[in-house]
């Protein structure tokens, strides 16, 4: 995908360059950031969002009829940003992901504007095997994830290694779709289906919450397909291929497949492979938002 380079203004972190005090997390430190962290993008490890359960009625995702209520959490630290373009230039893993991450912030802001709505932009943080989110710790296998908390996506760009040699997806679009997956929680975030979600949690038996959580995701994945259709400009002929292929290498069952065996659908917290291919698809074909509704009846894969 042929993005511009990324904007100085974004707001960019990086926990390599604070010293130490990111190390340990331990398993008690991320079972207290299971109930806030949304999407380990389908890899280094799956985990089940306990106690997430759907709200009834309406479609509370569209950019057209309110965005609902933000949820009330303990906040963590927030991260601390720093000069972008000194960040941002450290490697080419990264400043592909900068370039990825502003478009996506220019191009998030545009619709919002448009609706009539407050757009606010979330963080770039950058860490190194382990770092501290304002939901708990940060950890390389957990994958690029977004923390609502503190409104930023968590990245160590050894990811993009693993995607492309252990999962086969290779190419920028492939890169470029874990950021804008990851900005689709944001929006989530903005729009108040994160926060309504969250209402819910404590009224869910575990299959109600990996379906719940299912739908999540596939809705970033919409996202992700908007962001670039919203850019169809950008796209280079291969990268639609480049995004379907990795959308298929991380579905739920294609990574217990692989890793077991065995499909076990009830435990599916991200969507099939199936499944994540045609919503980002979708989004990409419409470029609309508003045709991102994942959780209104069943889940659409045509």
């Amino acid at each position: 995908m042929r993005l511009d380079d990324f904007d100085p203004d974004i707001k960019v972190g990086d926990e390599g360059n604070r010293g130490g005090g990111f190390g340990g997390g331990g398993g008690g430190m991320l079972l207290g950031l299971l109930p806030l962290v949304f999407s380990r993008f389908g890899c280094g490890g799956v985990v089940v969002l306990l106690g997430l359960a759907f709200f009834l009625g309406g479609n509370p995702l569209g950019l057209i009829g309110g965005g609902g209520q933000q949820a009330t959490v303990q906040s963590g630290q927030r991260p601390v940003t720093g000069n972008a373009t000194q960040i941002c230039t450290a490697n080419p893993d990264r400043k592909a992901a900068c370039d990825a991450f502003s478009s996506a912030d220019k191009t998030w802001a545009a619709v919002f504007r448009q609706a009539g709505k407050t757009f606010t932009p979330p963080t770039l943080e950058f860490y190194d095997r382990n770092g501290q989110s304002g939901c708990g710790a940060a950890q390389a296998a957990m994958g690029p994830f977004y923390c609502p908390t503190d409104q930023s996506i968590y990245l160590d760009t050894s990811f993009f290694d693993q995607l492309a040699n252990q999962y086969g997806a290779k190419g920028d679009f492939a890169q470029d779709y874990v950021i804008a997956h990851e900005f689709g929680h944001h929006i989530q975030d903005l729009l108040g289906t994160e926060a309504q979600v969250q209402q819910e949690m404590q009224q869910s038996d575990p299959t109600q919450a990996n379906a719940l959580s299912v739908r999540l995701e596939l809705q970033a994945d919409c996202y992700a397909g908007v962001w670039a259709g919203l850019n169809r400009d950008r796209m280079d002929p291969g990268d639609l291929q480049e995004g379907l292929t990795a959308a298929h290498a991380i579905g739920d069952d294609t990574l217990q497949e692989e890793a077991q065996g065995r499909v076990v659908p009830d435990s599916f917290t991200h969507g099939t492979s199936a499944e994540r291919m045609a919503w980002l698809k979708r989004g990409i074909t419409t470029a609309d938002p508003s045709q991102c509704d994942t959780f209104s009846g069943p889940i659409d894969i045509s």
